[in-house]
């Protein structure tokens, strides 16, 4: 990852609710921004974050819960990014915070040598601007409305 993510303006974070009403510390409603000056700019995209009852030593599972338009995104909505991976980048050091800004930069710097969407892989690299619109239609899809 090229970019830092410094400060974390426009990001959100809550644990879930159990059924009895009480808060659910394994579960997290995330919502990451698009970056300025990307096609991503203007949505926010939600995502589950599942903490296993191994983490720190095991990764969080993060899972967009909306489809998401991108290489390595699954068709489930799952992340597939090298620090979320336990064999490959994950340690027990990273931090959320790391992980939701690797997650905004992964938005605009996907690994097409790491595909988990063939059909948005494809168009990423055979037309760049076809992949830039459909990317911003998503961000208008999911631009925050005046109620949330």
């Amino acid at each position: 990852m090229d970019s830092i993510c410094l400060a974390p303006f426009g990001f959100w974070a809550k644990p879930d609710k159990n059924a009895d009403n009480s808060l659910n510390l394994m579960r997290w409603s995330v919502g990451i921004p698009g970056k300025k000056d990307t096609p991503w700019e203007g949505g926010v995209y939600a995502m589950t974050v599942t903490f296993p009852n191994q983490y720190p030593q095991k990764p969080p599972i993060c899972k967009f819960n909306h489809p998401i338009h991108h290489p390595n995104v699954y068709p489930d909505g799952k992340v597939c990014l090298s620090i979320l991976n336990e064999g490959v980048d994950w340690k027990p050091s990273i931090t959320i915070t790391q992980i939701l800004c690797g997650i905004q930069n992964l938005l605009n710097e996907p690994n097409p040598d790491s595909p988990a969407n063939i059909q948005a892989q494809r168009q990423f690299c055979k037309s760049r601007k076809a992949y830039d619109n459909a990317v911003r239609k998503q961000a208008i899809l999911y631009a925050p409305r005046e109620s949330e």
